[in-house]
């Protein structure tokens, strides 16, 4: 979800983690003692959020996958959650990307090592639907329809806006995307990974798209942008992280405000700049595997995630909660967490299912041509 670089490496994991399961006893299936929860459609379905939280406990593990601690707070995230219900979290490969779960999933299928949830980039949520499992938070009234599925198979959790960070002391102030292309940007742009597998990565270049007078559908400006960036030398072949950006590696950046943003707090010349009039936003999405081996807290975590607790510490990371208009309405959203997000000029766009679906399309059948 997060990187590209790191790609082969997470692959290599997976693969590793697949070959010692299968050296070693069987472990304890969870989900014989969890076949209701992993049918469970709503809280209701189990009795209520005790007998839910019971259920959960009694699994004692959660199994998640591609979350840095450093990525919208997921760490006190999953220290919270952890700490607030007895449960143990095992964060699998934190810098994978969002198909390296999907790659997980399948390989560790049936297994109980295998992910209980995913938090996914659309584009590759929308081509595995089918692994998921329709589940409601109790609080699904409150996000928009156009932020979920009706049945709960897959939601909008928590977005922002696609950015350029920037190091102040090492490059001038980008005032455009097309500054980007200038000299003083020489082996400098890093792109947040591989488009065709990484969220960040794909806005990145719907962000070019927009810039460059197309649409979020009509990606190909897009790609042409940084092919022109790689031809001028401006892009470099490096996936970034606080490693890079702090040692200077990677004086600009294409990722989201959130991420962009928290980076200042070890920084202090590190500036974060939306671009005006193409204000491309995106929300990931949460999703339950349908083959979770760990069915009880895998709802459990969703029920959390998208509580008034579990949407202000993802606030609190700089990222948009899904329920921040309705939280905002009930006086329960923290208020200098959401005052302090970063400021945008524009009307947002928010690609939709169809749209994401094209982009892909197009993506993967012309990335490597333009910039492999």
């Amino acid at each position: 979800m997060r990187t590209f670089s790191r790609t082969m490496a997470v692959t290599m994991a997976v693969a590793t983690i697949a070959a010692t399961t299968a050296c070693s006893p069987p472990e304890k299936d969870s989900g014989s003692s969890g076949s209701s929860a992993a049918s469970a459609t709503s809280v209701a379905d189990l009795g209520g959020l005790d007998k839910l939280v019971a259920a959960a406990r009694a699994e004692g593990r959660l199994n998640v996958i591609a979350l840095p601690p450093n990525w919208a707070n997921y760490g006190e995230i999953i220290k919270t959650f952890g700490d607030k219900y007895g449960i143990t979290v095992n964060s699998a490969q934190p810098d994978g990307s969002s198909q390296d779960e999907i790659n997980a999933a399948e390989q560790l299928k049936g297994q109980d090592k295998a992910p209980d949830v995913f938090d996914l980039g659309s584009s590759v949520a929308i081509a595995n639907v089918a692994r998921f499992a329709p589940y409601k938070v109790s609080t699904f009234a409150d996000i928009p329809d156009n932020l979920k599925d009706p049945a709960g198979t897959w939601v909008n959790d928590y977005g922002g806006y696609m950015s350029i960070g920037y190091d102040s002391a090492k490059v001038p102030a980008p005032a455009s995307l097309a500054d980007l292309l200038k000299p003083e940007y020489k082996g400098k742009v890093a792109l947040n990974g591989d488009p065709t597998q990484a969220g960040s990565a794909f806005g990145g270049v719907q962000l070019a798209a927009l810039a460059n007078g197309g649409t979020v559908e009509n990606i190909a400006p897009g790609v042409e942008f940084f092919g022109k960036l790689k031809k001028a030398g401006n892009l470099l072949p490096v996936d970034p992280d606080s490693a890079t950006i702090q040692s200077g590696q990677t004086p600009v950046v294409f990722d989201w405000d959130y991420l962009n943003a928290s980076e200042a707090t070890k920084l202090k010349t590190w500036k974060t700049f939306v671009p005006g009039g193409t204000v491309l936003g995106s929300y990931y999405v949460q999703a339950i595997n349908k083959d979770a081996p760990h069915p009880a807290a895998a709802r459990l975590w969703q029920e959390f995630l998208y509580s008034d607790e579990g949407q202000n510490l993802w606030l609190k990371g700089g990222a948009r909660p899904v329920r921040a208009q309705a939280m905002e309405k009930a006086g329960t959203i923290d208020k200098t967490a959401f005052a302090a997000l970063p400021k945008v000029e524009g009307t947002p766009v928010i690609p939709t299912e169809d749209q994401t679906a094209k982009a892909k399309e197009y993506l993967a059948a012309n990335w490597a041509k333009a910039v492999g």
